[in-house]
């Protein structure tokens, strides 16, 4: 691993390794992704990592190229103590909205974990049920923090998998290229065929 790399992973890692230094074995982070698409799920993603794991290339989801989120999830896959993966599909999300599909998809993803976490580090949600765990809520968390950060991958992975097998159901939408999001040509192709089953009905009402 290259110095720089090294460098940067350590300072993601201050803030977790000063928490291990306070007494906190277990510490979970938590991410998102698919808040913003007009279609599909919210997939969120619950990771407890090894205190000596350093990952090359870990980082922001949105930062890495899809070709490396593939390769970054099987290696934290491979490491993590524990993880869980919540999901919470479109007609859920128009139903409660948006955000209490996100929250609703955190207690779940927490639900699936093997092992008890002793922290949770989320990106910038509050007022969640992390089943009385205690929780730091961080702005910008997955570029700041790396467990947050292996979170925002495996849910950007599971969900970007999830457009893809749809996208074989629906290939008018071109699910496969923009995973969902709103994109000229979604738009386009909403805006000729109507909505599918995957839209999210109140994201798209202004498109129809």
């Amino acid at each position: 691993m290259k110095e720089k790399e090294e460098e940067r992973l350590n300072n993601m890692k201050q803030i977790e390794n000063k928490l291990h230094e306070e007494g906190f074995e277990y510490i979970c982070g938590i991410d998102e992704a698919g808040r913003g698409p007009l279609a599909g799920p919210v997939v969120v993603a619950s990771v407890i990592m090894p205190k000596d794991s350093m990952i090359e290339g870990i980082n922001d989801s949105k930062k890495v190229s899809e070709k490396k989120r593939e390769k970054l999830y099987s290696q934290i896959l491979e490491e993590a103590i524990a993880y869980g993966v919540g999901i919470i599909d479109q007609n859920e999300i128009d139903e409660i909205n948006i955000l209490n599909a996100t929250k609703k998809g955190l207690t779940n993803s927490l639900k699936e974990l093997k092992i008890k976490p002793d922290l949770i580090l989320v990106d910038a949600l509050h007022d969640i049920n992390t089943l009385q765990i205690p929780y730091k809520s961080i702005i910008k968390g997955d570029a700041k923090i790396y467990s947050i950060a292996a979170a925002s991958i495996i849910a950007k992975v599971t969900r970007d998998r999830i457009m893809k097998q749809w996208a074989s159901v629906y290939p008018q939408y071109g699910f496969e290229a923009h995973k969902g999001y709103g994109t000229a040509k979604h738009i386009a192709a909403i805006k000729e065929y109507g909505l599918c089953p995957l839209h999210r009905t109140s994201f798209t009402k202004k498109f129809i």
